[in-house]
């Protein structure tokens, strides 16, 4: 498996014959420098954790342009069929999709989903938390935009995720010293990749607070944008 962070809370996972990206949010992010055909090229399967633009970002291109199958929550698929996608792949929480190369199990996350159009906010079902189980390599935990919970020891005990793909952002999610707390309560992590920070003034510019908080245990991986990682 080979894990590419896009940016902000974006991944590019290669695993089988799988390209999946999980909320690609490219050209709208400013620090979003690489090619965007080259890190979107053959995806087959685009993931969401929720509604929020900077999550949804470039997904109603991609799959128009890739044939790519839209996953995520019922009002999210419904929402972007209505713009033009044509392969939809719905579930909900505590539902799990089998995708060929891997499956797709759906968790709660603390946090909200909508969007705005002409004014308006439209509601677009509860934020969720991804779990990634490949044929294939370690199982990887995307957690969303969310704030620690009690209930993340029963991800951990159902999924049994290796690799945690984990905010640490702060004022929209979990900062990075209850990141850590999340990552060594509930978890047996053996790596894990800070995300959701550094995009925005408002986010914390960096994941020095979690990579310290953290500490030697599990490993802390912190690639640049457009860097990838073999799993």
């Amino acid at each position: 498996m080979k894990l590419t962070w896009l940016g902000h809370s974006a991944f590019r996972i290669e695993t089988g014959a799988a390209v999946i990206l999980i909320d690609p949010f490219l050209r709208g992010n400013p620090k979003f420098k690489l090619d965007f055909a080259a890190a979107t090229a053959g995806a087959t399967h685009i993931l969401l954790t929720h509604g929020h633009d900077d999550h949804v970002g470039d997904s109603v291109d991609i799959a128009k342009a890739s044939g790519a199958e839209l996953i995520s929550n019922f009002e999210i698929c419904m929402y972007l069929t209505g713009r033009g996608v044509a392969k939809i792949n719905p579930g909900n929480t505590g539902g799990t999709i089998a995708c060929g190369d891997f499956s797709v199990s759906f968790t709660q996350a603390l946090h909200s989903s909508s969007t705005i159009v002409d004014g308006r906010f439209i509601y677009l079902g509860n934020p969720m938390g991804l779990v990634v189980t490949p044929r294939e390599g370690p199982v990887l935990y995307h957690m969303g935009d969310t704030d620690i919970f009690s209930d993340m020891a029963l991800v951990n005990e159902l999924h049994h995720p290796k690799i945690g793909l984990v905010p640490v952002g702060d004022r929209f999610t979990m900062g990075g010293r209850t990141a850590a707390e999340a990552v060594h309560r509930y978890f047996a992590f053996e790596a894990v990749v800070p995300c959701h920070y550094g995009t925005f003034d408002l986010l914390a510019q960096d994941p020095s607070e979690f990579v310290a908080a953290v500490g030697a245990k599990p490993k802390v991986l912190v690639p640049q944008i457009g860097e990838a990682i073999v799993l």
